[in-house]
């Protein structure tokens, strides 16, 4: 993996860069959607392409893992064959799944012991065999395996669980430097930082990880029930330290608002279940504002969704038929809604790299957050 700085903001942090994968190139600040189990929910391959013009899409280890398994995975020669998606893939290490199973999981040093979420069966997660499986789903960049800490969080079990993290790293480090690759393509390990919302924590974390020297560094733990105003104050505090050379992924994050406002403190990467989650219960994003579809007010709007995003669902369906599907429990509603939400994220960091690179950012990005935080 290469990454290539092409301009950074004069009044934020903000950057515009490349990353370049076997499959294919990444321009960032790029956002990807969450594909946890193989599938973006609702969303065919060749409207995520055409559509909605995702760069690349995220896999999760823990869901691949239990089904449909790695023996399937690798007879179908990994993830991208499997679901035919061509351009890149990151898959996160489960770590943040195995560690909401907080009644069903044990944490010691050497792994973490969990229960299926489907069937209750028993299985260990180690950072070898989380590197292991991930070099089996086969994504182009893989995440090490950590602790994602809940918030609140006492200081005492910030600093532990982040020291347990730097030691897995290490392990993590170790185990995918003596392997390769299943596929014929190469693939790229991220660390990530961790210390809660205790600056020094977050300090040494970004310290530590930027020592390890890896081709991309993630921040994780945030957004995860802290306010917006901290979040950005830790994100800010790891920016501040992690390499210029090499591309920042923010783990989770967020609303529209969230985004803009972390792409000017130098983040590059983001992920996000909310534009699918909202989607399917009637919430859309546009470059105006919010709209909750189930209201009354649109039961007679017979303009588009969004005509400013370009694509097709966003063009073509007007609110008051996406509305009549949404009370109706219609498939298609979710379906419409998915894509449009989508197509807005990617829409709206493709305006942000536009006006990186026109010099512009900062003035357009504090107009931008007002308007899409505002609810119609």
């Amino acid at each position: 993996m290469k990454f290539t700085l092409e301009k950074t903001d004069s009044q934020s942090q903000a950057r515009a860069g490349q990353i370049q994968t076997d499959h294919g190139t990444i321009q960032t600040p790029i956002f990807m959607p969450v594909g946890t189990a193989g599938t973006v929910k609702a969303v065919h391959q060749r409207e995520l392409k055409e559509d909605i013009q995702a760069q690349i899409i995220l896999g999760n280890t823990y869901h691949l893992y239990l089904r449909p398994g790695l023996d399937i995975l690798e007879k179908a020669g990994g993830l991208h064959q499997f679901n035919g998606w061509d351009r890149p893939i990151l898959t996160d290490s489960g770590g943040y799944q195995v560690f909401s199973l907080a009644g069903t999981r044990k944490i010691k040093e050497e792994g973490v012991t969990f229960k299926s979420h489907i069937d209750g069966s028993k299985h260990v997660f180690s950072p070898e065999g989380v590197m292991d499986i991930q070099r089996s789903i086969g994504a182009d960049i893989i995440m090490a395996f950590d602790e994602c800490t809940p918030y609140p969080c006492e200081y005492g079990y910030a600093r532990n669980s982040m020291e347990m993290t730097h030691r897995w790293l290490d392990r993590c480090i170790n185990r995918f430097d003596s392997t390769e690759g299943k596929y014929g393509y190469s693939q790229t390990l991220f660390p990530i930082v961790q210390g809660s919302v205790y600056k020094d924590l977050r300090k040494q974390s970004a310290e530590f990880i930027a020592s390890r020297n890896r081709e991309g560094n993630a921040i994780g733990g945030l957004s995860v029930g802290e306010p917006a105003e901290m979040m950005y104050e830790m994100t800010e505090e790891v920016t501040a330290i992690l390499p210029r050379d090499k591309p920042r992924y923010l783990m989770g994050v967020g609303t529209p608002a969230n985004i803009l406002e972390c792409i000017a403190l130098g983040v590059d990467m983001f992920d996000c279940v909310m534009p699918t989650r909202n989607a399917r219960n009637g919430m859309l994003f546009t470059s105006e504002g919010i709209i909750n579809i189930r209201n009354e007010k649109w039961k007679d709007d017979f303009s588009s969704i969004d005509p400013a995003i370009g694509n097709y669902a966003s063009t073509f369906y007007s609110k008051a038929y996406l509305r009549h599907l949404t009370i109706s429990k219609e498939i298609l509603a979710a379906q419409i809604a998915s894509i449009h939400n989508l197509a807005f994220y990617l829409w709206l960091v493709g305006q942000a790299r536009e006006h990186i690179l026109a010099g512009d950012f900062a003035v357009w990005k504090d107009q931008m957050v007002k308007k899409v935080s505002t609810r119609l």
